[in-house]
């Protein structure tokens, strides 16, 4: 890929989950995260969470009973990591545990 070298980021790529209770689901990853005293929240589109290292955006859909999540961190393993935590948090609460 022409651009990789240039990638500053290791990307998770968007992550749908079909989950009942949206505003449930993003309160609890809010619980998870915002505390620390490292990390910013922004309400603007979704929620994004950042910190030094990493961070990532969690939104409904506005026509789908979906959750999309985008992450990104310096490495593949800190995103693995950070996307296979929120994703626990997320698929607690779907309907299918599946992504779409």
């Amino acid at each position: 890929m022409l651009g990789a070298g240039f990638e500053r980021y290791a990307s998770s790529g968007e992550i749908n989950s079909v989950v009942e209770d949206q505003s449930a689901v993003v309160a609890s990853v809010r619980e998870r995260y915002a505390a620390r005293p490292d990390i910013t929240v922004d309400d603007l589109d979704g929620m994004t969470v950042q910190a030094p290292d990493w961070w990532f955006n969690l939104r409904a859909s506005n026509t789908e009973p979906l959750l999309r999540l985008n992450v990104e961190a310096l490495d593949r393993a800190m995103m693995g990591t950070l996307r296979d935590d929120i994703l626990a948090i997320v698929r607690a609460g779907t309907a299918d545990p599946k992504e779409t």
